[in-house]
């Protein structure tokens, strides 16, 4: 292999071409957080990413998916069949999968995604987030998971992790890379380069996770 191929096949391998974005179904109380996520759907769509969200059009899932399609972007989303009328699904995407559970819907969103990104959100955008978080912890795959640390929203969840370490439930032998942004202008430099860091082969989840999901 030449040394232009290999680095044509590196660039391809470690490319981020899609998006996974966990984030609430609420605009919650701070207007930044609506702020944010339509700024990161115009990244996304400025920059040819097509976005994988939960489906949904209210709170911050829908102001995200609302930009980046506002802004000529593309737009999978994926949702379970009961939260299609509670969440109300956003009819307008490219995309839109329906899922009969939530196991599903996790692992779609793994399968079509390079990177993840956690916007301020509530219980469900946390499982989600760490659900990601430990299976990086285990080795079962390397795409790169950033926390949106918009005005500190995740900074309890930091020291949480910080203090779990602290009191070794957190080995030392499992590291958590977790990437962190404050400004929404960083996410996507910092997404590419921990892609860019990943060994070949690694970024995909084990056959046999994704079968048990």
């Amino acid at each position: 292999m030449t040394t232009l191929t290999l680095q044509c096949h590196m660039t391809r391998m470690n490319d981020i071409r899609t998006v996974c974005v966990y984030c609430g179904s609420g605009p919650g109380t701070n207007p930044r957080f609506i702020e944010s996520a339509i700024a990161l759907g115009k990244v996304l769509a400025g920059n040819g990413i097509r976005l994988v969200y939960g489906g949904g059009s209210l709170g911050m899932m829908g102001a995200v998916a609302t930009s980046v399609l506002e802004h000529g972007g593309s737009v999978t989303g994926i949702i379970p069949d009961f939260l299609t009328a509670r969440e109300n699904a956003l009819t307008r995407v490219q995309e839109m999968i329906v899922t009969p559970d939530m196991h599903e819907r996790k692992r779609l969103m793994f399968e079509r995604s390079d990177a993840f990104v956690a916007l301020p959100g509530g219980i469900g955008t946390l499982e989600e987030l760490v659900e990601q978080l430990t299976w990086q912890q285990l080795g079962r795959h390397t795409k790169p998971v950033l926390l949106a640390n918009i005005d500190g929203f995740w900074e309890p969840l930091l020291a949480l992790l910080a203090h779990m370490r602290a009191t070794q439930f957190i080995r030392a032998s499992l590291s958590i890379d977790i990437l962190k942004a404050e400004r929404v202008e960083d996410i996507l430099p910092r997404l590419r380069a921990a892609a860019s860091r990943a060994p070949e082969g690694t970024r995909e989840l084990a056959p046999e996770v994704a079968r048990r999901l």
